[in-house]
């Protein structure tokens, strides 16, 4: 099953990607492995980005003209093929992720796409991951799709890790709509950090309703 947002009905998702590039070979089949995974049991549907967000990454990269881009949680590496498309030949992308059966799939997909070059895999707990970086502005991009309840010490953790005018990108900041009447531990967690985020002066903040909502922090 082809993952799409909870704000478009089947047949409108279908349109919106229509109207857009059409992935090639590489995610069609990266899109259907993982399909298979999750319907095993082997993860959850909502750990991979959707196919237009995907794109939107691509470009979203090219945009901002990023060089080094980081990303904390990379589940089967769509968005991180996605990212590395974006980045020039001499950039790089450091991947963050603790789970080798998954990130094994990804590098059969990075290779295939010849991003492989452009793309360092760390795995480890993503909060020491982070921590242990150079404590200086390093990064042009940046992408979180981690464990929810530790969204606020990414975004803590990366800030002086980033250039000026750097992209904070946060995922499922909508939480399927949950952040109305949080559920659980990660609703209230990313509820907490949207209200925080509305006034902190570090950021030009926008959440944008894109896939699971997605907000775009550009560091100040």
């Amino acid at each position: 099953m082809t993952p799409q947002s909870f704000l478009l009905s089947a047949q409108l998702a279908d349109y919106v990607r229509g109207c857009a590039d059409p992935p090639d070979d590489v995610v069609t089949d990266l899109v259907a492995e993982t399909a298979g995974m999750t319907a095993a049991g082997d993860g959850r549907p909502t750990y991979q980005v959707a196919p237009e967000q995907a794109a939107f990454l691509t470009l979203l990269a090219r945009v901002a003209g990023a060089r080094w881009a980081v990303e904390v949680g990379t589940f089967t590496g769509l968005s991180a093929l996605a990212i590395a498309r974006g980045l020039p030949e001499d950039g790089g992308l450091l991947c963050l992720d603790r789970d080798a059966h998954w990130t094994d799939v990804a590098r059969r997909y990075w290779a295939r796409a010849g991003v492989a070059d452009r793309i360092e895999l760390r795995l480890g707990e993503a909060a020491d991951l982070v921590a242990a970086l150079p404590l200086r502005p390093t990064f042009d991009l940046a992408f979180v799709d981690a464990d929810k309840t530790g969204y606020a010490g990414y975004v803590d953790a990366l800030h002086p890790r980033m250039h000026p005018g750097g992209l904070l990108v946060l995922d499922n900041t909508l939480r399927a709509g949950r952040v109305l009447d949080p559920a659980d531990a990660d609703d209230r967690a990313i509820a907490a950090l949207n209200a925080a985020l509305a006034t902190d002066p570090r950021f030009d903040t926008v959440l944008l309703p894109v896939a699971d909502g997605l907000t775009l922090l550009r560091v100040r």
